[in-house]
């Protein structure tokens, strides 16, 4: 069967029980998608193998259990959309998703958390590492939907201060002692 004759349904069917994230090379172009069909990216500019490779990276450089793959998969889309306009983007990203792929002699994303982190280590004095790492603080971080899930409920300046808007409803921080905010008059 040809790649044009695969329908959604039995893609999705074929790949459901797998786990983790998948490069679909389609007619149109090349897909970054989560196994269970949940989210996916199209590709503008990186190789499916790039994408992946930086969206593990992105992942282990601020690792958050409770933010599923879709979150960095944002994070990988600014890259891309940078790549798609500028050549020595694109050229950066894909030498230094290799240099990862090639620090252990294996797919980064195949490596153990500690092996990761150590390949990120050899590499972060480079202005890929650093262009990387500026682009997750910079897109991830900036998600309403990630606030979310840390709690935060974002800016108070346009709802009035926090003041009387649940300040200290953040259930995971343990109770202050009763001194340590001044009496309400």
């Amino acid at each position: 069967m040809d790649q044009t004759e695969l329908t959604r349904r039995d893609f999705l069917e074929g790949t459901g029980k797998a786990a983790g994230v998948m490069v679909v090379t389609l007619a149109t172009g090349t897909a970054l998608m989560a196994s269970d069909g949940a989210w996916a990216m199209d590709l503008r500019a990186l190789s499916g193998e790039t994408a992946e490779t930086l969206l593990r990276m992105t992942r282990a450089l601020y690792p958050h259990d409770m933010l599923s793959d879709q979150y960095y998969a944002v994070v990988v889309s600014a890259l891309d959309d940078e790549a798609k306009e500028s050549g020595e983007v694109a050229a950066m990203m894909k030498d230094g998703a290799a240099s990862l792929d090639a620090a252990f002699g294996m797919p980064f994303s195949q490596l153990s958390e500690g092996n990761q982190v150590l390949a990120l280590q050899s590499l972060e004095t480079t202005p890929f590492f650093q262009k990387v790492r500026a682009k997750v603080v910079g897109v991830l971080y900036n998600n309403p939907r990630v606030w979310q899930a840390f709690g935060y409920e974002g800016a108070s300046f346009d709802e009035g201060g926090y003041i009387e808007r649940g300040f200290d409803d953040l259930a995971w921080l343990p109770n202050p002692p009763e001194d340590a905010s001044p009496a309400k008059a």
